[in-house]
């Protein structure tokens, strides 16, 4: 690894250009300086960091971190584990705040946080690009822990290289994934494919919403609705069994201003009052579903969030994409939609070692929510999953 060299920088902007143009991964949205240019500059409550591998000065590997402090409450609270190490954990934490550094986007669900130039040995490079990530842990003051997400299975033959640096694996709640059809033209399409009960179900979330206004918002709404966007968005993740840290939404503007019609957020008024919004992502071929807010107190009389799942169907098909990532959690009622689990996997450290061989027993008696698996499909079979 001789040949391999780290840079560290704390701004997209100090990354050049001819460095991305040789990494190649701006095909990819969450690789490209522009996205990573909103979140940095919308939340500067967040310390950002920007890894890049050079192999003989041809930059080869890349990673972004994010450092953020969360009450140790949160992240036990939620979690199903040893009750025993459950209060060792609280009992050692609850003085003080823990600050994490978070290896992949904190905002988004999926494998965002490193790059492997195409055509570089994986292991040599993934290797080097871990060293690193240690490298910047131990030089990092005031540091708690380090939290390596989120790996698909088929990388875990790569991402295992961060056990020899004592992290230790942990799997999370899981992506939910609806792979489209290409013979679905509409929405109508899609519910015809849909056993009864679901397609009422479906039909069902249409109606009970057809009362309200639907707008798609461009950069002024954005910025006109801001206030009501943030606090929709913290009544959703107040309800969530996990969030490290809250986005300030003044991150969309930027998102907007760069992506246009790619970045898609869209409001739900009742008699003029925002109740309700979605945003996503157009990447390639994929629908990425990002955050939501609602009012709870209209969901059920006007049944927010099932349509909000229903137009992220009509969506994803009206846009042409092969599958649309509807994040984590709520599991069960995603799959009621034909959503079907891709299982993720993290790493988690303490930065100090002692600390760590009681944080690795924690981390692996973590136990994922289960939940049913619906087959809402003709001539599928329904069937429970671990989530």
């Amino acid at each position: 690894m001789n040949n391999l060299k780290p840079k560290f920088y704390t701004s997209v902007d100090q990354i050049s250009q001819e460095t991305w143009n040789i990494l190649g991964c701006c095909d990819n949205i969450y690789y490209t300086p522009e996205f990573l240019r909103a979140f940095e500059l919308a939340n500067d409550d967040i310390d950002f960091n920007y890894i890049v591998i050079f192999k003989n000065n041809t930059p080869v590997a890349f990673a972004n971190t994010q450092i953020v402090t969360i009450g140790v409450e949160t992240i036990t609270k939620n979690i199903k584990t040893n009750s025993f190490l459950n209060k060792m954990i609280n009992a050692l934490f609850r003085r003080n705040p823990i600050r994490v550094m978070f290896c992949g986007n904190v905002f988004l669900s999926g494998e965002y946080g490193t790059f492997l130039k195409a055509g570089e040995d994986k292991i040599l490079t993934f290797r080097a690009l871990s060293k690193a990530v240690y490298d910047l842990m131990k030089s990092t003051p005031k540091l708690h822990a380090v939290f390596v997400k989120d790996f698909e299975n088929e990388s875990l033959y790569i991402t295992k290289l961060l056990e020899d640096f004592a992290f230790t694996p942990m799997h999370v709640e899981p992506n939910m994934i609806i792979h489209l059809r290409r013979d679905w033209i509409s929405i109508d399409d899609f519910k015809s494919d849909l056993k009864s009960k679901y397609r009422v179900k479906s039909n069902k979330a249409d109606t009970q919403s057809q009362d309200l206004e639907i707008k798609s918002f461009d950069e002024g709404d954005i910025l006109n609705y801001q206030s009501k966007l943030q606090q929709l968005y913290e009544n959703t993740i107040a309800n969530a069994n996990f969030n490290a840290q809250v986005l300030n939404l003044n991150t969309y503007k930027y998102l907007k201003s760069y992506y246009g019609d790619r970045f898609i957020v869209r409001g739900y008024f009742h008699e003029g009052e925002l109740i309700g919004f979605l945003t996503a992502m157009i990447n390639g071929e994929n629908f990425d579903a990002h955050f939501i807010g609602l009012n709870y107190e209209l969901n059920k009389q006007y049944a927010i969030y099932p349509r909000i799942l229903n137009d992220y169907v009509r969506l994803g098909i009206k846009y042409g994409c092969k599958q649309i990532n509807l994040g984590r959690t709520a599991s069960e009622i995603k799959s009621t939609l034909g959503a079907v689990p891709e299982q993720l996997t993290c790493y988690i450290r303490h930065k100090r070692g002692y600390m760590n061989k009681i944080l690795k027993p924690f981390a692996r008696s973590v136990k994922i929510k289960t939940y049913r698996q619906h087959r809402p499909f003709k001539n599928e079979k329904e069937a429970s999953a671990a989530s």
